[in-house]
C-alpha cells in the first residue's frame, strides 16, 4: 500500500494508524501548493479531488478521505485494537470520527484560509470554542477518546489538534486537551510518523 500524504496535514492520522498496527505502508510526499508529489508526477491525476490523503491499495484501487482510510487501516489489522469489529464500540469510535471531521478538522481547516474575513474567522473560532468546550467535558481525565484503549479516533483527534498552534488558536483553556495530546505524543508509533514525516 502506498500512502499520499503531505507532513502535518489530516493525512498524519492515517499514518499514525498504519504504524499502530504495524502495517507495511510506502510513503509519497505530495506538495499541496503544486499539486505534485516527489517524484513530479501531477497529484490530480492519482487523486482527482486533488488533497491528501490517498491510500493506494495493492490491488491498484485508491482510497480517499481520511476517516475511511483510518478505517480501512485498521481493519486490516483488527488484533491491534484500533478499531472494534462491530456492536457499539465500534460505533462509539465512528461517532467520534464523524464530530472530528465535521466540527473540528473542517472548522480548524478552515483558519487556515488566507481570504478569511476577521468577521468569519471571529464565528469559525467562536464555534470552534464551543466544541472544544464539549470536547473537553467529554474527555475528562481518560487518555483516551473511548475509554481504556487508543483507536483511529484518538490518531485523528492527535493530528487535528496539531493544528492549533498553526492558526493561531491557544489550548490553553483546555488543559485536559493539552495533557490529552501530549500522552499521545508519547506513542512509539506516533514518535515514528511523525518522524517520517519530519515533523520531530
Amino acid at each position: 500500500m502506498k500512502l499520499y500524504y503531505c507532513p502535518g496535514a489530516c493525512s498524519l492520522a492515517p499514518h499514525i494508524v498504519a504504524e499502530e498496527a504495524g502495517l507495511a505502508v510506502s510513503l509519497t510526499r505530495v506538495d499541496l501548493k503544486t499539486h505534485l508529489t516527489e517524484a513530479g508526477d501531477d497529484f490530480y491525476a492519482i487523486n482527482s479531488k486533488g488533497y491528501i490523503p490517498a491510500l493506494q491499495l495493492d490491488s491498484g484501487k485508491l482510497l480517499t478521505e481520511g476517516a475511511v482510510i483510518s478505517q480501512y487501516l485498521a481493519d486490516q489489522k483488527p488484533e491491534a485494537g484500533l478499531l472494534p469489529a462491530s456492536g457499539e464500540a465500534r460505533y462509539e469510535v465512528l461517532e467520534w470520527m464523524s464530530f472530528i471531521s465535521t466540527e473540528l478538522h473542517k472548522n480548524m481547516g478552515a483558519l487556515f484560509n488566507p481570504a478569511l474575513t476577521p468577521e468569519w474567522k471571529a464565528a469559525v473560532t467562536a464555534n470552534l470554542n464551543k466544541r472544544l468546550d464539549w470536547l473537553a467535558s467529554a474527555l475528562g481525565d481518560n487518555s483516551w477518546l473511548n475509554g481504556d484503549r487508543f483507536t483511529i479516533a484518538d490518531a485523528y483527534l492527535f493530528t487535528v489538534l496539531g493544528w492549533s498552534g498553526i492558526v493561531g488558536l491557544s489550548l490553553d483553556l483546555w488543559p485536559a486537551l493539552q495533557a490529552y495530546r501530549a500522552n499521545i505524543a508519547q506513542r512509539p508509533a506516533v514518535i515514528k510518523a511523525m518522524k517520517a514525516e519530519g515533523l520531530i
